[in-house]
């Protein structure tokens, strides 16, 4: 049986990824040139820390050294930009419903590419922090956060499931080993071959169940 599942956030419970995009864009305006390739490697890496993103951005696009200050003012910047938008920004279809329907039947936890304070604030301002176990995001990445809760509540990886919008999402539970269930949107179609799928979270029980029976059919 399914007992723990992992939720992003971005795309997943709130629907904001397009807001961190046009953050993205703002921040490196300066720069009309690289901004098509900036934002290309932005939404290709949806789902990890903005600190590797600036880090890479700068290092490896603008060919350019960024210090530990200037990083930091980059977190401050995209944070006051976006965090006004991702508090109004609306849940995605299904997913209070299956929250408080379910938060008795299974354990909910949140793996997050935001920073931890920055998600502690969100999710206590929309008013979902009783829905879940545990709330994780950054600097911790996704991998650790699901191995340390694996290991101090003992589930088993077969009991466990990471839903998520973004590649390095696919990426991260592949390599913990629990099931990956795909949130499908019109920005990410490079998950249209994952095995488990949803295009929102109306119908996450029964993927869930059927995971669940898939499991005793290849057991069988």
């Amino acid at each position: 049986m399914i007992k723990a599942v992992f939720f992003d956030l971005d795309g997943v419970i709130i629907e904001s990824v397009e807001i961190k995009t046009r953050a993205v864009e703002q921040l490196f305006a300066r720069y009309p040139e690289k901004l098509p390739e900036i934002i290309d490697y932005h939404e290709s890496n949806a789902g990890i820390s903005r600190y590797i993103k600036f880090r890479y951005i700068y290092e490896k696009i603008l060919g350019q050294e960024l210090s530990s200050q200037k990083e930091a003012e980059l977190g401050e910047r995209f944070s006051r930009i976006v965090l006004e938008q991702v508090l109004k920004a609306p849940l995605v279809l299904g997913a209070i419903d299956f929250l408080s329907q379910n938060k008795d039947r299974y354990y909910f936890f949140i793996a997050s590419g935001t920073p931890d304070e920055e998600l502690w604030n969100i999710i206590a301002y929309r008013q979902l922090s009783h829905l879940f176990r545990e709330i994780h995001g950054t600097p911790k990445q996704k991998t650790e956060i699901i191995e340390d809760i694996l290991d101090r509540y003992s589930f088993e990886k077969n009991e466990v499931v990471f839903i998520g919008d973004a590649e390095s999402d696919r990426t991260s539970a592949e390599k913990v080993g629990v099931f990956f269930i795909a949130r499908i949107t019109p920005d990410n179609h490079d998950l249209q071959d994952c095995r488990w799928r949803v295009n929102d979270l109306t119908a996450l029980d029964t993927i869930l169940e059927a995971i669940v029976t898939r499991k005793v059919d290849d057991n069988q």
